[in-house]
């Protein structure tokens, strides 16, 4: 696919199975949960609208990354681009963008999650600035 690469905000509910098939077909790096159902996505929506980006080529979607904001600090989820758009820069696209939008917003520190076995995030996150916490654990807990 040849043509510039464009980042906008998600468009609720058009744009939601474009997003879904990416993260499905994802070999690494992101599992669809319940959290990605197209209620939990509206309902995400309802909070932060203008920080779930997608990147366009072409009229399709190739990447996506949504970031949330609590007042007190920032998230990073589903940072995912379509393996034929990888080392393109659109990964350093949605991540620059949403670390903007996080900003404007006041946010002074962001985290994201990564699954330990991730070596090529872990690398691209590094070189952008960000660091492995390794005084925090991270514990989680699912809701019925």
């Amino acid at each position: 696919m040849s043509g510039t690469v464009s980042i906008r905000e998600f468009c609720f509910p058009s744009d939601y199975p474009a997003a879904l098939r990416l993260w499905q077909n994802m070999e690494t790096g992101v599992r669809v949960g319940r959290s990605d159902s197209e209620q939990e996505i509206k309902r995400k929506l309802e909070r932060d609208p203008d920080l779930f980006l997608v990147a366009e080529l072409n009229g399709k979607i190739v990447g996506t990354v949504i970031g949330g904001y609590d007042g007190r600090r920032g998230m990073i989820y589903h940072l995912a681009v379509q393996a034929s758009q990888r080392k393109r820069g659109v990964a350093t696209q949605l991540l620059d963008e949403v670390e903007k939008r996080l900003q404007a917003k006041g946010c002074v520190k962001c985290y994201l999650l990564i699954f330990a076995d991730n070596t090529p995030a872990a690398e691209f996150y590094a070189n952008r600035g960000w660091r492995e916490m390794s005084e925090n654990r991270v514990f989680g807990k699912e809701f019925p």
